[in-house]
């Protein structure tokens, strides 16, 4: 059973998107082991100058890559990362876990994006789209194509 932790930069406001986030996480529990670890968001001024945005990106990865655990396979999601299909990610996770790695971090950062430092920890930087989404919807998507990527490995009826 492989161990999948979603690190995320700040707290789930609206409850929609708790119960979305825990209804998937519930789901992936036939397959995995799941758990989503928020680490605290670095606050800015309602107009922060880019000295100000590139400080909050910097301790806000800092925090995240505290947050890493050892010998986990990382995954940066960014804009600029690789895009892939639903079963692309699940022959990465499937091949991934051949190899011999059984914990996946997966890492959103805060609305201004992840520091230089984590996605050089990453052993993927991963897209879901050229399109700009909440961070904190982010989350929600991450975890439903988690699991259908482990619904496609399982042969499960999921994903058409």
């Amino acid at each position: 059973m492989i161990s999948l932790q979603i690190i995320a930069v700040g707290k789930l406001k609206d409850a929609w998107m708790r119960e979305g986030c825990a209804e998937y996480c519930k789901r992936l529990g036939m397959w995995s082991s799941v758990s989503v670890v928020e680490v605290e968001e670095y606050r800015l001024p309602d107009h922060p100058s880019p000295a100000q945005i590139a400080e909050c990106v910097e301790k806000e990865g800092e925090r995240i890559l505290a947050k890493l655990p050892k010998g986990a396979c990382t995954v940066a999601m960014c804009i600029e990362g690789k895009t892939m299909s639903s079963e692309q990610l699940a022959a990465y996770l499937q091949k991934t876990a051949v190899d011999g790695v059984s914990t996946f971090a997966l890492v959103i950062g805060g609305s201004y994006g992840l520091s230089e430092r984590v996605k050089a920890s990453a052993s993927l930087r991963l897209s879901m789209s050229p399109m700009t989404f909440p961070h904190q919807l982010a989350r929600v998507m991450l975890l439903e194509q988690l699991y259908r990527a482990l619904s496609i490995n399982a042969n499960a009826k999921y994903h058409k």
